[in-house]
């Protein structure tokens, strides 16, 4: 039994369930998703907020500058370039046998200083909150202050008496770990058996704690809100229900606006934006989404696309769920190469806060992710890794399914004038040996 039903009773009142079991590519466009203004309420959070997050990371910014070079050139902005990639979007629109597609375009957060992912957004703001925090109430800094300042030994030794643990797959245990040690504070990183080796060697490097389990992302998350429980002076990094990280993601949303506007890409009623957003359990893509939407309304059509092997947000939005089912409940067994999005749970917080702001998920299989990954390169020259191609295959899935755009009211001519944006989630600090290997393997498989 599962959640009081059957197995063959969750099938046939949900039969996409048949399709994510057999671990087929699948794609589902949300039928309840509704406009931005009748489903903001349901976040909880508003454009004020985000407002703040931004002007906590500009306050940061002299620090980062100064502790971390990469940033210097950005004044301590921590930001990623935006990419066209003409070559790949025909290579897609040929392969399905489609001939309108508007623009495509990555958002290159693999090149993202410090960590190398999207989770340098989140990550990065929820420690630097908490420390801004800690400062303030100690007389460290004022608001006012050239935060720089907490670049010493006496802010390196204040921090020192506390501690900031986090669970993860990697990337985002980089992000925090990486961010807390340089700061001063204890770090220590749970990572899950399908971390990478390089992830967890390149935190020890930086002086963070790596504790290992042979078990997934559930366990490694709350093996680190444990230690949080049992120590008053421990802040445990909530991947699965944070604000702070979701906020730091929606930021991004501000920058691309001016990314845009730059480039000369409109975005409106006429003009539709279609972004796809790799998603594990959900902080980031739905942290990126919400502040899309706050920026573009409903011009904007988002969606979270997941391993064959790890459909955690699809399930628990599908069936209602949420963060009360995981796939293993189903059989599914959580195993993939793409290991930032090796998630059975989804975040219950993303999933209830965005299930009206999401126009569908789908699904991707290893072996499609290998191939992007050797197409990508060899098209446009960009190095993800695994997951980072997730997206890729939203514009095929979008431009093939003719009722979700005749729901839309997306006409030929407007998909002319769309902009398609794949939000390439990591990939610049891949070892060269192992990135060496990603690209053997998919280019095998072509």
């Amino acid at each position: 039994m599962i959640h009081g039903k059957t197995l063959e009773a969750w099938q046939a009142s949900h039969p996409l369930l048949a399709e994510l079991l057999a671990l087929r590519e699948t794609n589902w466009f949300n039928p309840a998703c509704v406009p931005v203004a009748t489903a903001l309420e349901d976040v909880g959070l508003d454009a004020e907020d985000v407002a703040q997050a931004s002007a906590r990371l500009r306050r940061f910014a002299p620090y980062l500058a100064k502790v971390f070079p990469q940033t210097a050139e950005a004044g301590g902005i921590i930001e990623s370039p935006l990419q066209p990639v003409d070559e790949l979007r025909r290579h897609l629109l040929q392969e399905a046998g489609l001939s309108a597609g508007g623009s495509m375009w990555l958002k290159m957060d693999g090149e993202l200083p410090i960590s190398g992912s999207i989770k340098a957004r989140g990550g990065i703001h929820e420690v630097l909150k908490h420390a801004e925090e800690l400062a303030l109430q100690a007389g460290l800094i004022t608001l006012d202050d050239d935060y720089a300042r907490l670049d010493s030994d006496e802010a390196r030794r204040f921090f020192g008496q506390y501690k900031v643990a986090v669970g993860s797959t990697g990337n985002l245990g980089l992000s925090i770990g990486i961010m807390s040690a340089k700061l001063g504070f204890q770090a220590t990183v749970h990572m899950s058996s399908d971390a990478r080796q390089w992830k967890k060697d390149k935190l020890r490097a930086s002086g963070v704690a790596v504790v290992e389990y042979d078990s997934d992302y559930s366990v490694a998350v709350e093996q680190g809100r444990r230690q949080a429980e049992s120590d008053p002076r421990c802040y445990f990094v909530d991947d699965e229900n944070s604000p702070h990280l979701f906020l730091g993601y929606a930021v991004a949303a501000e920058r691309l606006a001016r990314q845009f506007e730059r480039e000369g890409v409109r975005v409106d009623a006429e003009h539709p934006l279609f972004v796809y957003l790799p998603c594990g359990v959900g902080g980031g893509p739905g942290g990126v989404a919400f502040g899309l939407k706050l920026a573009f309304g409903d011009a904007v059509h988002c969606f979270f696309a997941e391993p064959t092997h790890s459909p955690c947000m699809l399930l628990g939005v599908y069936t209602g769920l949420h963060d009360r089912i995981s796939v293993q409940e189903l059989g599914i067994d959580n195993v993939t190469a793409a290991d930032g999005l090796a998630v059975g749970r989804p975040s219950g917080f993303v999933g209830k806060a965005m299930q009206r702001l999401i126009d569908g998920y789908y699904t991707v299989d290893d072996d499609t992710l290998f191939r992007l990954l050797a197409t990508a390169n060899a098209l446009e020259g960009v190095r993800l890794e695994p997951s980072a191609l997730a997206g890729v295959p939203g514009m095929q899935r979008v431009l093939r399914d003719d009722g979700y755009l005749a729901r839309i009211g997306a006409s030929e001519a407007r998909l002319e004038r769309a902009t398609h944006l794949v939000w390439a989630t990591g990939g610049s600090m891949v070892p060269e040996p192992v990135f060496a290997g990603y690209l053997e393997k998919g280019r095998s498989l072509l």
